[in-house]
């Protein structure tokens, strides 16, 4: 079956000795980090840095002019050779995209999406009536269809986005051993992707329709603003689209894990959801995320030769060229900064979480996230009974980076 019309949003995962092999090495992680943060905070290794402990994962965060980005190679394969935002780090073109951005993604439109979420979120908990499947039925379809709405990008005819953004943003993200098979797909979607995208902006300009994203676009090319290009538009709303939707559906179902390990953390978390505390709510997620973050660490390169932890024991000159891991999950566990990390507690303060990243490159759709990740959730932590599903299917399995499937009962009258 081709790429563009695959159904399975996510690959194969491996099986036998290699599956083994994963499970063991992402149950280790936390150890081997907890142990370098103790003896090795900042530590060169086959020509690569590992950074641990918060101080030192905030420092490479913080300091651009020193440890870049390493997305520009995929992302030109991505955008047919076009900038966008995640791939630079020049400070002044950074800037002007994301200004650009920010003319048509609008605080006042948080209030909004957070209404549409849950509103998703509680047709879908209606619909299946006592069981449903986290990941596919509920954090992934809430997750595309209201991002792809609020930008203006429809599925393609020949294709599913689910599929299509997945699929690319695992290439840009979690493609560590250049996969051969998953690069073949791409160099299928990448081009599917950016001509479906030429299309919709076509067909919008004849009618630019209701008030979203792609519409604001294409009002603010007809009064000449800079950054409106079509090709622009289409490498921004592309952008969004691939760094976007993919993230809900590996994190949340990992952070319900998380709570449905914690009976009397559950029962809170589900009093402030019927109680409508919003607030309350995102904390407990924010909280649970920390516990099973989106992924161990981000990559950077060395700019240039780079110390680090200066004037402490455990300073360390880094080579230019060096790839440098800035690893927030052990970071967020670091005693150091974070009081009684291995306590849940929702009311920990906001500098604690490193979940959307830090400094040049943090996440542009952070405030987004913010605004909505916990009512994907919410209609379902208001269910009573709300416990897993016999067997395997009640427990959360992974397929590589990607959270595959957790089944949850509730009592539905």
């Amino acid at each position: 079956m081709s790429a563009l019309t695959s159904k399975s949003v996510l690959r194969p995962r491996a099986g036998g000795p290699r599956k083994w092999a994963e499970q063991r090495f992402m149950t280790a992680l936390p150890y081997f980090f907890s142990l370098l943060r103790c003896v090795k905070p900042v530590w060169n290794v086959a020509g690569m840095t590992l950074t641990s402990r918060y101080d030192h994962v905030r420092e490479v965060f913080a300091t651009e002019a020193k440890f870049g980005v390493m997305y520009k190679q995929k992302l030109d394969i991505i955008m047919g050779g076009e900038p966008f935002f995640l791939g630079t780090d020049d400070r002044s073109q950074h800037h002007d995209d994301t200004a650009a951005l920010c003319k048509v993604i609008l605080p006042s439109d948080l209030q909004r999406l957070a209404s549409d979420v849950e509103e998703r979120a509680t047709r879908i908990i209606n619909t299946n009536k006592g069981q449903i499947e986290i990941v596919n039925d509920l954090t992934r379809q809430v997750s595309f269809d209201f991002l792809a709405t609020y930008l203006g990008i429809p599925s393609p005819a020949n294709g599913d986005l689910r599929v299509w953004a997945t699929r690319l943003f695992e290439f840009l993200f979690a493609d560590g051993g250049n996969d051969l098979a998953l690069r073949a797909e791409v160099d299928e979607i990448a081009p599917a992707l950016r001509a479906h995208i030429d299309a919709i902006i076509t067909l919008r300009k004849q009618n630019k329709g209701d008030d979203d994203v792609l519409a604001r676009c294409l009002t603010l090319q007809s009064a000449h603003e800079p950054g409106f290009s079509d090709v622009q538009i289409r490498t921004a709303l592309m952008g969004m689209m691939v760094g976007g939707p993919p993230q809900p559906p590996m994190v949340l179902p990992q952070a319900m894990e998380q709570l449905l390990q914690r009976p009397q953390i559950l029962a809170e978390a589900q009093a402030a959801a019927r109680n409508n505390d919003d607030e309350t709510l995102r904390r407990y997620v924010l909280e649970a995320m920390r516990f099973d973050p989106l992924g161990p660490g981000l990559w950077r390169v060395a700019l240039t030769d780079v110390t680090l932890a200066r004037g402490t024991r455990h300073e360390v000159t880094i080579k230019a060229g060096s790839h440098v891991l800035a690893a927030f999950a052990s970071a967020m566990m670091d005693s150091r900064r974070i009081s009684n990390p291995k306590a849940f507690n929702p009311h920990r303060p906001a500098a604690d979480y490193m979940h959307f990243g830090y400094g040049l490159h943090a996440c542009f759709g952070r405030y987004i996230n913010l605004a909505t990740l916990h009512l994907m959730l919410k209609p379902l932590l208001k269910q009573p009974g709300l416990r897993r599903a016999p067997g395997a299917d009640g427990k959360l399995s992974k397929n590589g980076p990607f959270a595959e499937r957790l089944v949850v009962r509730y009592d539905f009258d």
